[in-house]
């Protein structure tokens, strides 16, 4: 009996530990592109940028939930920050998205969450915003929320996200460590076949370059051919879009958020964020003619601000020159290619509606791989 409850007792400990074993993709010895990481690799590297995120997990069948992204920890609607937004392919709901264009600024939280859950988010958003002191007075609100369709593995049409829960998300937003993988806005996602999540990254300028960082984060829901820093991944797996009548469809979404310390305006912003697709096609994705791929670009640079009211008639901005923007679209590059692996690597096995299963990318066949392309390095 004692025996029998020992050999539990060390299943139960294996099945732990092998679930702490799944690591971000640097710890394994890939390095992605050639600048040097921020501190945390992550898009909080960017001063003043916080992230929150809310988890649900219910039963069978919930498998959704809810991350925000704040510039600063000010009121956003009366210190608006310059932002812009690049649809790679728009077979999606991003709402807010035609005020940046137009304007380009951002005065709200940015949120993701899943397809069904877009519009109470946007509520939840507009009572976080009217209830900020200084915020008496509001009449508009344009909340900004982004979606992937996690119906694969969640009861999205149950519409389980509540307005508490994308409170709690941005009310929870803090700078440091962001959590990655089956959590947030990335719970029930699937990508390249395999349980897809949340991911970030950041590359931080050399000073002769200016010093800047920039972080991303991303919300993995897309198909297309797994490459890890070019090795053929998805196709020595065998799994990849159009394989087989499994994988038929390459549809899903991925949501890009590029954050910011340099200072440049929603023209350069949305240069940047342009360059975020690059990144997404170096992991192997296609932005499937099904596939709702966005990026929502902006900069914390505290010298940028835009009041909502000023009795100036003109705001003057120190602004980096067209020259100067190459190294930031190369960092944007490499740190959303790298956010998108890390969501791949944190994720891990997933079971949820109608008992579906998707599997967490496989890493020991991963790292076989890697080794035999020469990625790995010690």
């Amino acid at each position: 009996m004692k025996q029998g409850l020992l050999f539990l007792l060390m299943m139960v400990l294996t099945n732990v530990t092998h679930a702490q074993e799944r690591k971000r993709l640097r710890e394994y010895g890939v390095k992605i592109g050639v600048l040097p990481t921020g501190k945390g690799n992550a898009i909080t590297d960017v001063a003043g940028v916080l992230v929150g995120q809310v988890t649900l997990n219910k039963g069978n069948q919930v498998r959704t939930g809810v991350t925000a992204i704040l510039p600063h920890a000010g009121n956003l609607f009366q210190q608006k920050v310059p932002a812009a937004v690049y649809v790679g392919n728009g077979f999606g709901k991003l709402a807010g998205s035609s005020q940046v264009q137009e304007l380009g600024n951002l005065e709200s939280p940015i949120v993701l969450t899943n397809t069904l859950g877009v519009a109470t988010a946007m509520n939840a958003v507009i009572t976080h915003t009217l209830q900020l002191r200084g915020n008496e007075k509001v009449q508009s609100v344009n909340a900004v929320v982004g979606e992937t369709n996690d119906g694969g593995l969640n009861d999205i049409r149950g519409r389980h996200v509540g307005e508490k829960h994308v409170l709690e998300a941005i009310q929870k937003a803090k700078a440091g460590i962001v959590e990655e993988g089956n959590v947030g806005a990335g719970t029930g996602t699937i990508c390249f076949g395999f349980k897809g999540g949340m991911g970030t990254s950041s590359r931080t300028l050399p000073a002769r370059l200016g010093g800047y960082t920039v972080g991303v984060l991303v919300q993995t829901n897309f198909g297309g051919v797994l490459q890890i820093a070019g090795a053929p991944v998805g196709e020595e797996l065998e799994r990849f879009s159009f394989r087989e009548q499994i994988l038929e469809k390459a549809d899903g979404s991925c949501m890009i958020v590029v954050a910011t310390d340099a200072p440049v305006d929603a023209r350069n912003l949305e240069r940047m964020a342009k360059r975020a697709m690059l990144g997404l096609g170096k992991t192997g994705g296609i932005a499937s003619n099904g596939s709702g791929d966005y990026v929502i670009a902006f900069s914390a640079h505290p010298g940028l601000r835009i009041p909502y009211e000023s009795r100036e008639k003109t705001q003057t901005m120190a602004l980096l020159r067209n020259d100067e923007m190459s190294p930031l679209f190369m960092a944007t590059i490499e740190a959303t290619e790298e956010a998108i692996l890390n969501s791949l690597f944190k994720a891990e096995t997933t079971v949820g509606r109608d008992k579906n299963k998707v599997e967490a990318l496989p890493l020991e066949k991963t790292l076989d791989i890697l080794k035999k392309h020469h990625v790995l390095k010690p």
